[in-house]
């Protein structure tokens, strides 16, 4: 992406509904570097709504369908 001019960058895990071990150290701290690396100027990671009031809602949403 620095190759393309590409120099700020904001990365989101919309598959992960959690930060884990995984998220954080290859995504965010890896990637950040070999982005830095690479010529960019900041790769900034969104964390995940973890259990946030509206992660809880969300969720809650989704279930209710379900729920007898």
């Amino acid at each position: 992406l620095p190759d393309e001019g590409v120099r700020r960058v904001q990365v989101v895990c919309p598959g992960f509904a959690v930060d884990c071990l995984e998220t954080l150290e290859e995504i965010a701290m890896e990637n950040r570097e070999l982005f830095e690396e690479a010529g960019g100027e900041h790769l900034d990671y969104i964390p995940a709504l973890n259990d946030s009031p509206e992660h809880a809602r969300a969720l809650l949403g989704v279930l209710e369908d379900w729920l007898p």
